[in-house]
């Protein structure tokens, strides 16, 4: 537990949270700054600052939970669909440095935007620089 961590202190009782899951890996609540009625955020219940810092078997733990909450955060607010994302790190909009996924319920006319209105000016890369990013994934 990260004693500054906002997440890790909801997880430990410390500070209220209105917890809605609980797994062996993984805690669920309710965001207090919710961008939708519902809006969830499912956190490892150890402090990993980053989703690549996470041992596998949480990982999974933790995947679980945000596959088995899906359908119920949509239904408990009659949305029409949920988004799904993780902002893994400060230049990706991280706000609090304990890796958590967003499960925001959607609503026909809501006016978000799919996840590519994160960076609508974007350059397209050309064919070869995607071969070459390809490759450097597999790579890595």
């Amino acid at each position: 537990m990260a004693e500054d961590c906002i997440f890790c202190r909801i997880v430990a009782g410390d500070i209220p949270g209105r917890i809605v899951a609980e797994t062996d890996h993984a805690v669920a609540f309710l965001d207090a700054n919710p961008l939708a009625p519902g809006h969830t955020l499912v956190v490892p219940r150890e402090h990993y600052a980053r989703l690549d810092e996470i041992p596998a078997e949480e990982a999974a733990d933790l995947f679980a939970a945000v596959h088995e909450l899906t359908d119920s955060v949509e239904g408990a607010v009659d949305a029409d669909a949920v988004s799904i994302g993780i902002n893994d790190g400060e230049a990706a909009g991280q706000e609090v440095p304990h890796t958590h996924v967003h499960l925001v319920p959607r609503f026909e006319g809501d006016g978000g935007g799919p996840f590519h209105a994160i960076n609508p000016n974007s350059e397209q890369p050309s064919d070869a620089e995607l071969d070459e990013i390809a490759d450097a994934i597999r790579d890595a």
